[in-house]
């Protein structure tokens, strides 16, 4: 074939280290934009970026030349140093180190893409813990509950 042609759908989710509700109203648009920015770096297709305090959803549409596990390091890690540059927290702020990765037909973005916009009103009613494992037991991805989150030692 001449050219590549490609539509791969990933609804990723990431959770900051100890799930510390520290990403305020105050500069989480800003935070957002930054996040949606860099997806956009690694030739991805940013369609949309939110979260609360302590994670953060995004979907986007994924380059093909590059692996998922790629794009999220580059976005955790450039989004930690704008963060730590920015100066925006008293303490190092930090991601946990993995993430969630769920892939959607098309005929699924909008569904998904409603869901990531209300995610303050989706918290209202569960958490965190709950909104990742139920994402997990939906596509029936393996896990171990004890190795989910980094906890405080």
């Amino acid at each position: 074939m001449g050219n590549t042609y490609h539509q791969v759908y990933v609804h990723s989710v990431f959770a900051v280290k100890f799930r510390n509700a520290v990403i305020s109203n105050a500069w989480k648009k800003d935070f957002i934009g930054v996040i949606g920015n860099l997806l956009n770096e690694t030739g991805c297709k940013t369609y949309i970026v939110n979260g609360v305090e302590d994670h953060v959803h995004c979907l986007f549409g994924l380059n093909p030349a590059i692996s998922i596990s790629d794009v999220m390091r580059s976005v955790k890690a450039k989004s930690s140093k704008w963060v730590n540059e920015s100066r925006l927290l008293q303490h190092r702020f930090e991601w946990q180190k993995g993430f969630g990765a769920f892939s959607y037909s098309h005929s699924q973005v909008d569904t998904i893409f409603k869901y990531i916009q209300n995610q303050e009103e989706h918290h209202k009613k569960r958490s965190f813990s709950e909104e990742y494992l139920e994402l997990l037991t939906k596509f029936e991805v393996e896990h171990n509950k004890k190795y989910l989150f980094e906890d405080l030692m």
